[in-house]
């Protein structure tokens, strides 16, 4: 439900900004029911990990997911577009507040060497709800207006809620001295960042956007400084990154949320837009990768307590990029709709091996009292390369865009764009242009196989004296 509601919301924005903000010809006001989202919920997560740690990550769950519930009821009831861009930060801040006790409790509940048959079915869980997000939006639009992407999130909310009390474990809480002072620090640092990466490109990048991002890193580079020095009790144990595997599974993770965040606004804009699908149908392509992954997953997690990671890892990441290849290939004019079936399947098979693995080499060394540091910085570490990776498909679309359409810079040469399947003697360099984007994330992908191979074989599954 959290990382549905990052994404869900692009397909209903031209439903919303009819409905709520109709005599505006600004879409920069709309942006916003996303933008107010992503910066509430990446913000405050490693402060939100480390109250798990404090307080118990079932109460700081069950607060989140009462919060979140609470705010979708809020979004959906809006009546102006300023209502419903509060409600969202809202349901941001909740979703913070959940996120790292998921991890933490699994973590804590179950022992390391048995950990990967759950971190799986986490994995699992996070890597279709990333990719889905837009379906999910696209159905129920379609079905039944764009409140209802809100209002669905309630029985869930509800259901959750009820089995989280009845059963999830209530762990023991750890004394933590909270470092106001790497609170403020992270906090200023990590919203400069975000927010300069989510408004660039609809700024143009322009030099007060580089200056926040920048001055974003200045801050960071001054709150690790901080977390060194402090010798009492920092936000971020870097201790944390003495572990090699912890600290290359958060590489592996911020490649992982680029590419994923990024593959799909090309794929979308081609099969809605060059091929005529509505968001139901583009729905159905992605049932393959939906069901392989949510049967494989589970699975491979329980191979993982046995293998070293990289036994899945490579051969999930290798997949998942020569999927985006194959997708790539496929993108043209021509190529039958039931084509597009296969490489999603791969995909399904490619997340089996992604998701659940990461998960579980970053959590393997944890001690119960840093659960939710390091959970925090996990999902830190996730959400700033799905920013990233947001803001550079965007700015390579438009590239790849000017590229193939000599006058893409002018407003009535894009003025198509987003409003329907386009005219047929712009199809085929459309295509093209998206099936170019799609090999930025396919790239990056072929970084992420270099970068899970600096892993180390897990503890309990060396060989005495190694």
């Amino acid at each position: 439900m959290i990382l549905v509601d990052t994404t869900i919301v692009s397909v209903a924005n031209p439903a919303i900004k009819a409905a709520l903000d109709p005599h505006s010809t600004n879409l920069d006001n709309v942006v916003w029911v996303t933008s107010a989202y992503l910066l509430a919920y990446a913000v405050p997560l490693l402060i939100t990990g480390r109250l798990g740690d404090r307080f118990g990550p079932k109460n700081m769950y069950l607060i989140g997911l009462a919060v979140f519930t609470l705010a979708s009821l809020g979004c959906g009831l809006s009546t102006s577009l300023g209502m419903l861009v509060a409600f969202r930060a809202v349901q941001g801040l909740g979703a913070s507040l959940m996120t790292p006790q998921t991890m933490a409790v699994i973590t804590r509940t179950f022992p390391a060497e048995s950990r990967g048959a759950a971190m799986g079915l986490w994995g699992a869980t996070s890597g279709v709800a990333m990719l889905v997000g837009p379906l999910a939006g696209g159905l129920l639009v379609d079905g039944f207006g764009w409140a209802w992407i809100f209002f669905v999130n309630l029985p869930v909310g509800v259901i959750g809620f009820v089995l989280a009390v009845i059963l999830v474990p209530k762990l023991q809480t750890h004394e933590h001295r909270f470092d106001l002072l790497g609170v403020f620090l992270s906090a200023v640092g990590l919203f400069f960042i975000v927010f300069g990466l989510q408004e660039g490109e609809k700024e143009n990048w322009d030099a007060w956007i580089w200056t926040m991002i920048a001055g974003g890193v200045v801050v960071m580079a001054v709150f690790i400084l901080q977390q060194w020095k402090t010798r009492s009790e920092p936000l971020v144990p870097l201790r944390l990154f003495t572990d090699r595997n912890f600290s290359v599974a958060n590489g592996g993770i911020a490649v992982v949320g680029f590419v994923v965040t990024s593959m799909s606004l090309p794929m979308m804009f081609f099969i809605q837009l060059a091929r005529g699908l509505t968001p139901t149908d583009a729905a159905l392509l992605q049932v393959p990768m939906a069901i392989i992954a949510g049967v494989l997953s589970p699975l491979a997690g329980r191979l993982l307590d046995k293998v070293d990671p990289r036994v899945l890892l490579v051969p999930g990441l290798l997949i998942m990029a020569g999927s985006l290849f194959w997708y790539y290939s496929l993108m043209t004019p021509d190529t039958p709709i039931w084509m597009f079936l296969l490489p999603s399947a791969t995909i399904g098979l490619a997340n089996a091996g992604m998701w659940g693995p990461l998960a579980t080499t970053a959590t393997r060394n944890l001690e119960p009292r840093q659960a939710g540091a390091g959970a925090g910085i996990y999902n830190t570490t996730r959400t700033i390369g799905s920013v990233l990776g947001s803001a550079a498909i965007a700015a390579f679309m438009q590239g790849r865009l000017v590229a193939n359409f000599p006058n893409a810079g002018s407003s009535s040469s894009t003025s198509g764009f987003g409003t329907g399947q386009l005219p047929s003697f712009i199809v085929a360099p459309f295509s093209t242009a998206m099936a170019e984007s799609l090999l930025l994330p396919a790239f990056v992908m072929l970084l992420g196989v270099v970068v899970v191979l600096f892993m180390q074989t897990p503890r309990h599954l060396r060989k005495p004296g190694r």
